[in-house]
């Protein structure tokens, strides 16, 4: 077995140093090895434990003097022996308090109880696509909790406060010790709230916080789509005990536009000709996010045909440049022909050499056929 280190070895400190080096001392070699700053370093991680147990002992008087004079093995099951380092934090929370050091050790308030942040809530707000590409301001609601007004929180009856717990001493966690073993529990008295309320505010029934509809105003950024998600920050439900508040997540969802079809930051859309505007060309009329625009189809276009009109589709909502509009062509062949169409085209396709059906009888004619015996079909046809 590896002999143990001296305690201000390992702390850094002179066997002199006073108890406020001592804390100095450790809250560096804390930030320094933390788990979370040296992930996966098994080594930090030992050395993160070493430090708490060295703070352990020079920081309580009694155990100090025991060590200066017989070393460790006056402190033997006295000494901590670290298995979790969230326990380090909550055997040691005093001396961190708010800011950094709270921050590193997963937030919490000055007595070392551990506080939480407050749940987040959704809503939801529709737009169209012009909406969507020149931004808009819009207003959702939805409903979270909000702090008592009766009892600013408190959960007390008005006149009232909440009275420390006598149990944990208002740290919200216990630890109890069997040996060399430390458990770290949520105190039973209070729950973990470090306080007990003696009377009940009415309103909220100490609760400290009661139902509230919200109506709010969001600005929507140019270019979302309806996979979007806004943020709106700190307008979630409550912390249940003095942490941030939750966040509200606002989920946007855009319209099908009649005419236009999003493909990212694209947008397609189908124009119909005919198949003489096809092969001779023309000027047709295109709809766009401004309004409708004329567009030439160039002779000899194609069935499906595509042609870009760029920076006419959709901004990115990082600022990244505009899409374009892709105007597609489908060509319409029309299923009925008047009389003077059907000869027009017929007189193309001679001169075209084109092999093409003949002029389709009609259903009374061919009911007629049908019907007329041979042998008179036959008796017709000679001269």
């Amino acid at each position: 077995m590896a002999e143990k280190r001296d305690y201000y070895e390992i702390l850094g400190v002179a066997r002199t140093a006073s108890d406020g080096e001592i804390a100095d001392a450790y809250r560096k070699l804390a930030i320094k090895y933390h788990p979370d700053k040296n992930p996966g370093d098994d080594e930090a991680v030992q050395r993160f434990k070493e430090a708490a147990e060295a703070f352990e002992v020079l920081s309580d008087q009694e155990k100090r003097a025991r060590y200066d004079r017989f070393g460790h093995a006056a402190v033997g099951g006295a000494a901590p022996h670290f298995t979790d380092v969230n326990d380090i934090f909550q055997a040691f929370g005093d001396i961190f308090g708010d800011g950094l050091f709270g921050d590193l050790f997963g937030g919490r308030t000055r007595g070392g109880r551990r506080v939480s942040r407050g749940a987040d809530v959704r809503c939801e707000v529709t737009i169209n696509l012009l909406e969507a590409a020149r931004g808009a301001t819009k207003h959702v609601e939805f409903n979270r909790h909000e702090r008592c007004g009766d009892c600013q929180g408190s959960g007390a009856k008005p006149g009232t406060q909440p009275e420390t717990c006598s149990y944990c001493g208002g740290h919200g966690q216990v630890i109890r010790s069997s040996g060399i073993l430390r458990v770290q529990t949520t105190c039973p008295s209070c729950h973990g709230a470090g306080a007990t309320i003696r009377e009940p505010c009415p309103t909220c029934r100490g609760r400290g916080h009661v139902p509230k509809h919200v109506r709010r105003e969001v600005r929507i950024p140019a270019g979302v789509d309806s996979s979007t998600r806004l943020r709106l920050t700190a307008e979630g439900e409550p912390s249940p005990n003095g942490g941030p508040a939750g966040d509200c997540y606002c989920f946007i969802h855009v319209t099908e536009h009649p005419l236009l079809h999003r493909e990212g930051q694209h947008l397609v859309c189908e124009v119909p000709i005919t198949y003489t505007q096809a092969a001779l060309g023309a000027v047709v009329e295109v709809p766009t996010l401004d309004g409708r625009e004329e567009f030439t189809i160039p002779p000899g276009t194609q069935p499906g045909e595509v042609f870009k009109l760029r920076g006419r589709g959709m901004p990115d909502p990082h600022g990244r440049g505009v899409g374009h509009l892709h105007i597609q062509v489908v060509v319409e062949v029309p299923k009925k022909l008047r009389p003077k169409e059907e000869e027009l085209l017929r007189n193309l396709a001679e001169i075209e050499h084109a092999n093409v059906t003949t002029h389709r009888k009609n259903f009374i004619e061919k009911l007629r056929d049908y019907f007329i015996p041979e042998d008179e079909e036959s008796t017709e046809k000679q001269p």
